[in-house]
């Protein structure tokens, strides 16, 4: 008699490792989140910021997974997934530690240059993690896996955004004033209050750097199975048979959109909400909002991993892509607390898209999947990419969120047809994916 006992997401003799490394998933989840406010609290402490430019953030950070994301497939490649870890981890901390100087200094550039560094060790625990938890168990619940572990990173998330809020933006002086009381201080009270912004903004960077070289202390003495065979394909030979794969390369630009859309709809939530506050004289707070935004994406991955159990991976993840995008069009057409409802729900639909894209675009690829990753992750680089023409946009209608229509619309929420096309794009790859599915 056939058995037909389904496999477990995570076998018992491969619960610990899976447990120290999906510990990893809230290091860069904390890092995101803290860092999609610094784009607000760095505009308030700098006021000659446009906000272009106070976007630059979100492209100093994103920009270091298009940098070292392959640098990390080769490191990985020749080496092995915890030495791609520790180098990980040592990349993370010193960039964190970079925003004391870079405090001292007083320079934007040091800041963005700080952010950098973080990144590329992020790019590296990224490109090491997500394949190492896809290979720690059955094939067939490869994709549940991943959301399970990527269940994790928004708590990380959270964290940073609470960190954010209570630590920085609640504490800089900048905030106390508005543009016409700011601009009245005397040239000294300026740079006293600028030198003190700063040295708040550098706090949680240091802090999360001790949290991380202690991380990889532990990691350090943790063995970390291997549990794929060793090929000798060359790197050039990897490539060949990862692009040949029909559903990898279009993979890979959908996760490029993705990213883009999620971190637009998670650094302009405070655009939009100070639009709210601007228009209708509501006291809203952005970062309580963002994170509301985030528990939905929490529970969205956990509900996302049960429905996966039930429906095929690209199904699913074209039928969320257009709820997102029917919530993405509420933010845009729907007046004040309805259009907020509506983008904070978008964070619902695109839980899953991310570690679903990358379970489709890896599935069956084995040890291949150390080059394939690479280009996933590559493909965060969608986070610097995109945010800058949305800030932009918002950009046209200088400091007052209130005054300038596009189209009918304000300009923040005419803004968010951007993430609207880019999850368009993710909707498109789940449909294309679909073809392809045994």
């Amino acid at each position: 008699m056939e058995n037909t006992k389904k496999a477990p997401i995570v076998s018992k003799e491969l619960l610990f490792p899976f447990v120290i490394i999906t510990s990893l998933f809230a290091l860069w989840g904390f890092a995101n989140d803290v860092t999609n406010p610094m784009v607000t609290a760095f505009k308030k402490v700098m006021p000659e910021l446009s906000w272009f430019q106070a976007y630059l953030v979100q492209f100093a950070f994103y920009f270091g997974y298009g940098c070292m994301a392959i640098p990390a497939a080769l490191f990985i490649k020749k080496f092995s997934y915890k030495s791609g870890i520790l180098l990980g981890l040592i990349l993370y901390a010193l960039g964190a530690f970079l925003f004391y100087p870079a405090a001292i200094f007083e320079e934007y550039t040091f800041f963005l240059i700080s952010l950098y560094v973080i990144t590329c060790g992020l790019a590296l625990l990224e490109t090491t993690s997500n394949p190492l938890v896809l290979s720690l168990g059955a094939k067939e619940t490869a994709t549940q896996r991943l959301n399970l572990a990527q269940s994790f990173n928004p708590i990380g998330s959270i964290s940073g955004m609470m960190i954010a809020q209570f630590v920085v933006l609640s504490q800089i002086k900048s905030a106390d004033y508005n543009d016409t009381s700011y601009a009245a201080l005397d040239t000294a009270t300026k740079a006293a209050i600028k030198t003190e912004d700063l040295s708040i903004i550098s706090y949680p960077y240091i802090g999360i750097g001790i949290v991380v070289l202690i991380i990889l202390v532990i990691i350090a003495f943790t063995k970390i199975p291997t549990t794929q065979k060793i090929v000798s394909l060359t790197y050039k030979e990897s490539i060949k048979k990862i692009f040949a794969r029909k559903v990898f390369f279009p993979g890979v630009i959908a996760q490029m959109f993705y990213v883009g859309a999620q971190i637009m709809c998670w650094t302009a939530i405070y655009q939009y909400v100070q639009y709210l506050n601007e228009s209708a004289g509501t006291h809203l707070n952005a970062t309580y909002m963002n994170i509301t935004a985030m528990g939905i994406f929490l529970g969205g991955r956990f509900l996302g991993t049960a429905l996966l159990s039930k429906l095929k991976a690209p199904k699913l993840l074209s039928l969320f892509a257009i709820l997102a995008m029917v919530c993405c069009m509420g933010a845009i057409m729907l007046p004040g607390m309805p259009g907020l409802i509506s983008l904070i729900c978008i964070s619902l639909f695109m839980s899953i898209m991310f570690p679903t894209i990358y379970g489709i675009a890896l599935k069956d690829m084995g040890d291949e999947a150390k080059v394939g990753s690479a280009f996933l992750v590559m493909a965060i680089v969608g986070g610097a990419i995109f945010p800058p023409i949305q800030g932009l946009i918002i950009d046209i209608g200088g400091t007052n969120l209130a005054d300038t229509l596009i189209a009918g619309v304000p300009e923040v929420k005419f803004s968010f047809i951007m993430p609207l096309l880019c999850i368009s794009v993710v909707a498109v790859y789940g449909f294309y994916a679909s073809k392809f599915e045994n």
